[in-house]
């Protein structure tokens, strides 16, 4: 499945969802991307897709570019045994994206909505933020409202978090 950053803003266009669209050099880190984006007042975000020890279960978390995340912590809060990255090929089959291009707009192509989503409070309570659309040489700014949209489209539930 060939991945094209058209058909994340086409799909956008589609739901009635207002996005600002910023074109860059590829980024791959949080200070690459903040580095690339002119300053916008929108929420900074990474997203790491995870699985569990056997494979059987994949998660997106959506967090802030200042957060760590303590893998162990949040698989004993979400009751999940071994967290660990998921490999490039469990993220193409899942999310259609390669590393350094994942996102939470990558959910639209995870038709069968295998993927659970875990979004920081932090994230869900901003107005806006910056999302890829579905490569890292573009980031859009999406408002709260066009995230929620575009959540209610895929079908996927979610569950926000307080990361400490």
């Amino acid at each position: 499945m060939s991945t094209t950053d058209g058909d994340a803003c086409a799909l956008l266009d589609a739901l009635g969802v207002a996005f600002v669209r910023h074109d860059h050099a590829a980024v791959f880190t949080c200070e690459e991307a903040e580095r690339a984006v002119p300053a916008t007042g929108a929420l900074h975000t990474k997203n790491l897709f995870l699985r569990d020890k056997r494979g059987r279960r994949h998660l997106l978390v959506v967090t802030t570019c200042a957060r760590a995340v303590n893998l162990k912590a949040l698989a004993d809060r979400l009751g999940i045994d071994n967290l660990s990255f998921a490999s490039p090929d469990r993220l193409a089959k899942h999310l259609g994206v390669t590393p350094g291009s994942v996102t939470v707009l990558g959910l639209m192509r995870d038709a069968d909505r295998a993927v659970e989503v875990v979004i920081d409070e932090e994230v869900w309570r901003a107005d806006r933020i910056h999302a890829h659309p579905l490569v890292n040489t573009a980031t859009l700014v999406l408002d709260h409202a066009g995230l929620v949209r575009f959540l209610e489209h895929t079908g996927h539930r979610y569950q926000s978090l307080r990361f400490d």
